[in-house]
């Protein structure tokens, strides 16, 4: 198919926003993080507040690129059921082209029960369906070969298998590829990973991602970088959360502060960057700017309940956030 500008490949579900009104924290050791919720055994829990939209990595960043004017399709699996329905139909209300959308009659289709508390804390209870039943033979190769770029988001469990496959018919075709890899495709062998990588135009990592791909503390940025500047001939791209973010491109290092906001939920905030960041830059070819919209999308997603909501429009005029350059000198930055 002709003028595809981007084409989106990752999970597809349904997601069900729900406050709880009797809701007990609990802090004990029992939990990993310390701290968990708690329910009444047997007991009905009425709910304040629901909300529901479509979500997963793949089209939350193709509702990104959609809304920044970019000709869009998504590469994905749904079950052939209500849900898939509904997530069709949502992508199409953005724009979105579903042509090459799979559907898999085995398994219902992924869905995630977000339960919110005070605050911007949330559980999510998730199920891996449909999407996870991925595989390379439902990938139309044919019809995407003219896309100008590939966006690669969390591709989990067995479905990890098939970047390589998506990287390889990329740089075959010319395409230009951003990937933002999950646990699965970095638990990846060594080998394939960084094969991968050296492929990749835009890396999107987080700390702990960054942490887990180089075996580095991330709090040693410097190091990080000069690990995976190594690997990745592309620009590489370290989020720290409420500390900003950092951005390679071997030859000087980005940086920009935590932008803070009134925080509604944080689901997709990682997807509105990264994916924000990709169409910055396509844009202008410039890192910079590209960290700008990509903050002020990732910002303006937290404002809103789900991952699409809040995103950024095509022309709307955002506050800048201040970015910082420096040198990278034989990879020595003076990472502050």
């Amino acid at each position: 198919m002709k003028n595809i500008d981007i084409v989106t490949f990752g999970s597809a579900a349904w997601d069900v926003f729900m406050r709880p009104k009797k809701i007990r924290p609990v802090t004990s050791k029992r939990f990993v993080s310390k701290k968990g919720i708690c329910f009444n055994l047997g007991s009905k829990v009425d709910i304040e507040d629901v909300y529901s939209s479509s979500g997963g990595g793949g089209t939350n960043t193709a509702a990104t690129f959609v809304s920044q004017g970019f000709k869009t399709a998504f590469v994905g699996c749904v079950g052939n059921d209500l849900t898939g329905r509904q997530i069709i139909e949502d992508l199409k209300v953005f724009g979105i082209n579903v042509d090459f959308v799979q559907t898999e009659s085995s398994r219902p289709t992924n869905y995630s029960v977000i339960l919110k508390t005070q605050g911007v804390d949330r559980t999510i209870l998730v199920y891996r369906g449909a999407s996870e039943l991925f595989d390379k033979k439902r990938i139309p190769f044919g019809k995407i070969k003219k896309a100008k770029w590939f966006y690669l988001a969390p591709l989990p469990g067995k479905t990890a298998k098939i970047t390589k496959d998506i990287v390889d018919f990329a740089e075959k075709n010319n395409i230009k590829v951003a990937l933002n890899p999950g646990n699965s495709q970095l638990s990846l062998a060594k080998k394939e990973v960084e094969d991968i990588i050296s492929k990749v135009d835009i890396l999107v990592l987080n700390q702990e991602e960054a942490s887990f791909l180089t075996n580095i503390d991330y709090h040693k940025e410097k190091e990080i970088f000069k690990k995976i500047d190594n690997i990745c001939p592309g620009i590489a791209i370290m989020t720290k959360g409420p500390e900003g973010v950092s951005v390679s491109d071997g030859k000087h290092l980005f940086t920009a502060p935590g932008v803070h906001n009134n925080i509604v939920d944080n689901t997709g905030a990682g997807d509105a960057f990264g994916s924000g960041f990709v169409a910055g830059f396509i844009k202008k070819q410039d890192i910079e700017y590209a960290i700008q919209l990509a903050m002020t999308n990732s910002v303006s997603c937290l404002t809103k309940l789900g991952a699409k909501g809040g995103l950024l429009k095509k022309g709307q005029k955002f506050k800048k956030v201040k970015v910082s350059k420096e040198a990278c000198l034989g990879h020595n930055c003076k990472v502050k």
